[in-house]
């Protein structure tokens, strides 16, 4: 099991957030809105996702969430409802599963090659319940983002499909489709 230090993740942060010059250009903004039973909910702010040199920079501005890290995930579909399985309702599961188009099938996270490009950086809510740190997608292009969302899970992601499955992170508490 990988886990990476969060002083590692708040310094690439730093970094990105202090170099705009390397910045492209190209952006979409994303209204990000609750998930429930129901459908999607209140809205919690936005994600602004930017084409940049190395990657797609994402640039949270949620509010609202419950503090600590969230698994954070580009997903299949570009719809927020909810889904049913056996009777179960799940928020957000209209969205799908993880982004996989090379179908790799394997939680690695945001910088390993060998699994689904899906994985995005862990989101950071501060203690007010903020998400203001962007993040790097370093393997994705920001048209790997058209026509499909962006997940906010409850609870943290340890890159890594052991012990749990897909990080270990939570429900989906949070969603926004992607239009460019």
């Amino acid at each position: 099991m990988r886990h990476l230090p969060l002083a590692i993740l708040a310094g690439s942060c730093y970094l990105f957030a202090a170099a705009p010059a390397a910045v492209a250009g190209d952006s979409i903004e994303v209204k990000v809105h609750e998930v429930s039973e129901k459908g999607t909910e209140a809205s919690v702010g936005t994600v602004t996702l930017v084409e940049h040199d190395h990657g797609v920079l994402i640039r949270p501005e949620l509010k609202g969430l419950e503090p600590g890290l969230h698994g954070f995930h580009l997903h299949q579909n570009p719809d927020c409802g909810p889904s049913s399985k056996d009777g179960k309702v799940t928020p957000g599961g209209a969205a799908g599963g993880h982004y996989d188009p090379k179908d790799k099938k394997s939680h690695q996270g945001p910088y390993s090659d060998d699994g689904h490009l899906g994985d995005l950086p862990a989101l950071f809510v501060n203690g007010d319940g903020h998400a203001t740190h962007p993040v790097l997608a370093p393997r994705l292009e920001l048209s790997d983002f058209h026509d499909r969302a962006v997940v906010v899970h409850q609870g943290g992601d340890n890159y890594s499909d052991e012990p749990e499955a897909l990080g270990g992170g939570g429900a989906r508490v949070a969603c926004g489709v992607i239009r460019p």
